[in-house]
């Protein structure tokens, strides 16, 4: 998770760019070529344009804030704070906002979480719609292994952004270190769904096999990480056995290869889905994911499911299965456009 924040601060950038050049004064042409020298990798020089803004017009926001996000690109995070607590005085409550995420990226990489949580709830009471906002605050508690609030933050950002397989993976990561399983598998499944190649696509088959065989998680470097206890309530335990009940009659079945796996997974997301279909009170892991799922493992896609999640797994065989059935990995991706999923 070294790339964190990237996608927040291109949007948070985009917005400046498009406010500064709203408008023409010698001020906001001097922050446009800013901006474009920032775009093009030239910080220092950057930096010279928005000082050159300040030096004029010391409490000019965008430039306060346009300095301090270069600053923290050029790895001077630090110097970017006093410029952004000028910022954060502004009346723009988008630009406010986006000062308050930059405080908050700064504070959590420098290991100063509380600090990072108040600026991610001062910016939450202005505009909880803001892109990103609760995926970062989600991995601001992760970092801090505050993972129930991490688990309500994911979903906050699921909710904003249903697509997003960022969102979804923090939460199946989350879920994990609280021993929620079932969860987990069934996060990671979903994230597959959205992206189903590329290295974290490869992490999380991983995980999904280890959690299948009753294993550890293992983070980007392959260290193994071992999941905090939950308070044992009843639900996760009964989601937790289901998954060893499910590997056990698999064992008794002599199957082997994607013919295993679509079982397990098969099995996996009826029995989640049944106890989810059953509850008067259903949560969101319920609605989100357990009842989403289930429909997939009802549906004539399981198979193509299958080859697409563990591509990494049997590269060759599963490209070329694929490749093969065209016509089957059509019919998967319709059945993600048309099949709701509320929550």
């Amino acid at each position: 998770m070294k790339n964190r924040y990237p996608l927040l601060l291109v949007l948070l950038l985009s917005f400046i760019q498009f406010s500064a050049s709203a408008q023409n004064s010698p001020s906001n042409d001097l922050i446009k070529q800013g901006v474009d020298l920032h775009n093009q990798g030239k910080y220092p020089e950057a930096i010279d344009k928005f000082n050159e803004v300040l030096k004029t017009d010391p409490e000019n926001s965008y430039a306060n804030y346009e300095l301090a996000f270069s600053l923290y690109t050029f790895k001077k995070p630090k110097d970017a704070i006093p410029h952004l607590e000028k910022a954060v005085k502004t009346e723009n409550s988008s630009l406010k906002v986006a000062v308050y995420c930059l405080l908050a990226t700064i504070y959590d990489e420098d290991n100063q979480a509380q600090k990072a949580f108040d600026n991610y709830n001062e910016a939450i009471k202005i505009n909880p719609d803001y892109p990103q906002i609760f995926y970062n605050q989600g991995i601001a508690y992760f970092r801090n292994k505050q993972y129930a609030d991490a688990e309500n933050s994911a979903i906050e950002a699921i909710k904003h952004n249903p697509r997003n397989a960022s969102s979804q993976r923090l939460y199946a990561l989350v879920c994990f270190h609280q021993n929620k399983r079932a969860n987990a598998l069934l996060g990671f499944c979903s994230f597959l769904l959205l992206e189903p190649t590329g290295q974290r696509a490869d992490e999380a088959y991983n995980n999904i096999q280890h959690i299948i065989q009753g294993g550890v998680l293992k983070d980007n470097n392959g260290a193994t990480t071992i999941p905090v206890s939950t308070n044992g309530d009843q639900e996760t335990t009964t989601l937790n056995t289901s998954i060893s009940l499910v590997v056990a009659a698999a064992q008794t079945k002599k199957l082997t290869g994607m013919d295993l796996l679509e079982y397990e997974l098969k099995s996996i997301f009826t029995m989640a889905g049944q106890l989810a279909e059953n509850k008067s009170n259903k949560n969101f892991f319920d609605k989100f994911f357990a009842a989403y799922l289930y429909k997939l493992a009802q549906s004539e896609n399981m198979p193509t499911f299958t080859r697409t999640a563990s591509i990494s797994a049997n590269r060759t065989e599963n490209v070329q299965w694929l490749k093969d059935h065209p016509q089957q990995l059509t019919a998967l991706s319709e059945w993600i456009k048309k099949t709701e999923r509320p929550f």
